[in-house]
């Protein structure tokens, strides 16, 4: 499945992505896989900084919202203001919300309400799908 990007700011073919991005990155961003769990270097990494989109650099998270989940992927309990859309995802048997790049449509992870406060919110999100930008 791929993600329409007809609503998004940034519009490009799939040639186009396929040419911009890794492999990796075509098939978590544009395709909506998931990288496996415990790859990804930003998991346990807590530097202050900010998280972009890997597709097209828009802010998404801050390190000050990152935490340890457990869960073997970079996890957030707040996303920046207006930097992420969301879908209902019924793959896999289940009922998950989504998220996306609100500014390219890109496929970033999901987000459940199993996370701390002040939000409970935990947006499990794909490292590959990330690019860190230190302060």
């Amino acid at each position: 499945m791929t993600t329409s990007n007809r609503e998004f700011e940034i519009n490009k073919t799939e040639q186009e992505w396929r040419e911009e991005l890794t492999q990796e990155q075509f098939c978590v961003l544009r395709q909506h896989a998931t990288e496996r769990p415990h790859t990804s270097p930003l998991d346990k990494h807590y530097a202050d900084g900010t998280y972009q989109c890997a597709a097209c650099g828009q802010p998404l998270f801050t390190s000050n919202t990152k935490f340890n989940s457990g869960s073997g992927w970079p996890s957030f309990f707040q996303p920046i203001e207006g930097a992420i859309a969301t879908t209902v995802d019924k793959s896999l048997f289940m009922t998950r919300i989504e998220v996306h790049c609100s500014r390219c449509g890109g496929h970033l992870g999901h987000v459940f309400d199993d996370g701390p406060q002040p939000t409970g919110q935990r947006y499990c999100i794909n490292g590959v799908a990330l690019k860190f930008i230190a302060d």
